[in-house]
Parts: structure tokens; sequence; C-alpha cells
């Protein structure tokens, strides 16, 4: 009897530690995957938090303030880099004349760059503030920048960005034309993002189309399709047509990552005048401002999308309005975010909340305070073997800050995109051209 109370009691412990291992081999059977890894957030060495713009616009294109005022008040706003992304003009040095297009040649149409001595103190720092102190730190003039579309009825913008000069000078756009933008753009050395698509889809008018498959199907296509297009707009402007476009982010994230491909999300002033400087921008975390770590930057995601102003909604939130434009309030910003094994810690400062976000879902939230870590522990979380990726947002007076997606790596087989084949796709293309034609467009926006 003692032997067999002995074998039984072996047995049982033998099957404990084989569950005990289970259990640990299944907390380490994903990795969280981090663009801010590299990043050294305190102590000698730390990088900075540069803060930019790439997508303004001047009156060499549609916009209604010129090229020197517009760059003053970016100058006189702290921001650290600024691209000029006219619609069918490529951005040049703002000392320099881009070219000029008829269509926007007419009229009282003030057309004017920045002098010499304008330019070289405004990219080194020593240009006077509106109250005649000197700034001491420099714009960086990011140059090949377009938006290539300036004659187009439906808003099907994308913008170029490292394009050779004078490439892309003049590009009319096709109605719907994505594809044929974001083609150009990679044939030419560039790389891009996809412009506010909720102004596209008109989600505003209906909250549904940013998670309706097809419309997600075709935003996570194009993505997939180009390798030099690294994501989209979830901030643009006051968010006034765009609206819900962070939650069409979270979507397009799960449909474009079993492919291995992560949605980028970029944030910009889209200004159109100097009362859209302080809107939607990006937070850059750089070990220097140069146009060779903005590129970098822009590639791999180290950075934070910031707005002023962002519509309520139930899915996601805000429960609230956020309007905090031309306020003077500073804004939220992440000030670290490390992973450890399954924990994600972030800090922040001027901030009074945080969520958390993973597979389009809120998975948790609370108060965070100035530059204290808050964190998350993903196996302390049901469901989270499931998760594609956890992203953060901090809320505070001033608007709000959102870090980019934290990928779960499982290890995974991943998925090789294919382009659509086939006579059904075949059908679905050309009803497509059809719908992009100029007239049929034409029609549609006035009927």
């Amino acid at each position: 009897m003692k032997k067999l109370v002995s074998c039984l009691l072996c047995v049982a412990m033998l099957f404990s530690m084989l569950s005990l291992t289970g259990v640990a081999a299944n907390e380490q059977s994903y990795k969280i995957v981090s663009p801010y890894e590299d990043v050294i957030w305190d102590g000698d060495g730390a990088w900075g938090a540069y803060k930019g713009s790439l997508h303004s616009h001047t009156t060499y294109s549609d916009a209604s303030t010129d090229l020197p005022t517009m760059v003053k008040e970016y100058y006189e706003q702290d921001y650290d880099f600024l691209a000029n992304a006219d619609h069918g003009v490529t951005g040049v040095e703002w000392n320099r004349e881009p070219t000029k297009l008829w269509l926007y040649s007419f009229g009282s149409n003030n057309q004017r760059c920045l002098t010499d001595e304008e330019f070289e103190a405004i990219t080194n720092g020593t240009y006077p503030l509106y109250d005649g102190t000197i700034r001491n730190k420099k714009l960086v003039c990011v140059t090949g920048a377009n938006e290539l579309n300036n004659l187009t009825i439906t808003k099907c913008h994308v913008n170029g960005y490292f394009l050779p000069e004078k490439v892309g000078d003049g590009y009319a756009g096709k109605e719907n034309g994505y594809d044929e933008a974001l083609q150009f753009i990679e044939e030419n050395g560039g790389i891009s993002h996809i412009n506010h698509p909720g102004d596209w889809l008109n989600s505003n008018k209906d909250i549904k189309n940013v998670s309706d498959p097809e419309n997600i199907k075709f935003f996570g296509d194009l993505i997939l399709k180009y390798k030099s297009c690294y994501g989209m707009e979830v901030f643009n402007e006051d968010n006034g047509t765009t609206g819900y476009d962070r939650i069409l982010w979270d979507n397009m994230l799960m449909y474009t990552l079993p492919y291995g491909k992560t949605v980028i999300g970029y944030s910009n002033t889209d200004a159109h005048d100097v009362r859209n400087v302080d809107s939607s921008f990006s937070v850059f975390m750089m070990e220097e401002n140069n146009v060779e770590n903005i590129r970098a930057t822009m590639e791999n995601g180290a950075f934070f999308c910031v707005s002023r102003h962002l519509r309520a909604n139930d899915i996601i939130g805000p429960d609230e309005e956020i309007d905090a434009m031309n306020k003077g309030f500073p804004y939220p910003i992440f000030t670290s975010v490390k992973v450890n094994d399954h924990t994600i810690s972030v800090t922040a400062k001027d901030a009074q909340t945080v969520q958390w976000i993973a597979n389009g879902k809120v998975i948790a939230s609370g108060e965070i305070k100035d530059n204290e870590p808050v964190k998350i522990n993903l196996d302390e979380i049901d469901g989270a073997e499931d998760f594609q990726y956890v992203r953060a947002e901090v809320f505070g007076e001033g608007g709000i800050c959102l870090t980019q997606a934290l990928v779960i790596d499982d290890g995974g087989e991943v998925k090789k995109y294919e382009e659509p084949s086939g006579i059904g796709a075949w059908f679905e293309k050309l009803l497509f051209e059809i719908k992009s034609t100029r007239l049929w467009c034409l029609v549609e926006e006035l009927f």
C-alpha cells in the first residue's frame, strides 16, 4: 500500500510539473515587438523628442496663407521639422520658389518664398520669435514632399516624400487613384502614406464605414501591395472630416499584421491657414534632428501622434469631444515606452488618463501622473493570447497622444500577400475603373 501511495504521489507531482511547464511555455509563446525598442529615454545619450508635421500647404497650391507666413508660424509654435506637401507640387527649400501650377496661379494668390537670410536663420534657430527673443533651436526643412492630387473630384489623397526635385510637379491625379499615386512614388524612390482616408470614405456621416470589411480590405491591400507605403494618417488637421480614422487604423492593423506588415499611424496639421498649425502633429524620438533621421523614423515608427481636437465615439472613445486647439494648454506626451517580457510600461506628462487598446477594443484604463510608470501585464488579461497588437493612448487638458502599435509576435507563419486574380477580380477591377472615370464621379458628386 505504501508503494502504491508513493507511486500515485509521484505521478501526481509529475502531472503538476508538466502542467506548470505548460503554463510557463504558454507565457513565453509570444514576444512583444516595440518600435521604441532602440530609443534611449534618459541618462547619457538620451534621444530628443522632436515636434513636427509632414503635411502642410501654402498658396503654391490651395492654402490661404503664403509660404513665409506659414513657416514662421510653425517656427513660432516650437516645431522642430516641417514638410510642405502642396498639391501636385514637390517641395523645395523654403528660400527657393517651387514649380508654379496654372491651377493655383490666378487672382490675388500671393505666392512668394523666404529670403536667403530668413531661411538661414530659421533653419539654424537664430531667427527671432514674434516677441523678439531668439529661439536657439532649428526648424528642419524636409524637401521632396508632394500631395499627389491637384485636380480630382474624389478625395483620394496620398503624400509622397523624398521625391527627386520636380518629380511629381503637375501630377493631376486620377479619380479614386490611390493605386496609381502609390505606384508613382515607389517607382521614383520615395516613401508614402495615405492621407485622411475617412474623408474619402465619408465616415463622419456614417461611422460604420470605418469598420466595413470592404473598406478595410481596400486600404489594407494598398499598404500590402506597396512596400514603400508605410501607413495612414490617424489624425489630420482638426479631424473635422476624419473623426474616426484611428478606428479604421485598428481595423487595418488586424488586416495587415497576419501578412507581417504594420500600419504606421501618422499625425499632421494639413494646415491651409495658420489657425490649424496647432491641430495635429507628431513627436519623433531621434538621436538628432536631421532629414536622415526623420526619414528613418517615418519608416520605423518610433514616434507618437498628437491631436488637439477629436470627436467623441462609443467604440474606443473619447466619451466627450476634445477641443484644445489654440488654447495654450501643454499637450500630453509619452516620455517612455518600455517592454519587459509580457509587461508594457509607459510614462507620460501633461496627461490625466491612459487607456490600452488591443484588436480594436479598450482592454484597460486608469489614471496616470507625470512621469510615474503605468504598467500592463498581458499574462493577467483574459484572451491576450489572441491579441495581434497593443497600443496606448493618454488624454489630458491639451488633447490626446497615442503610441504606435506594439506587435504581438507568436512566431506563427506569416501569410503571403497575393493580388486577387480570376474572372471575379477582373470584373471588380473593371467596375472600379468605370466608377473612377471623371464623368461618373462628376455625376455622382452632383446627384
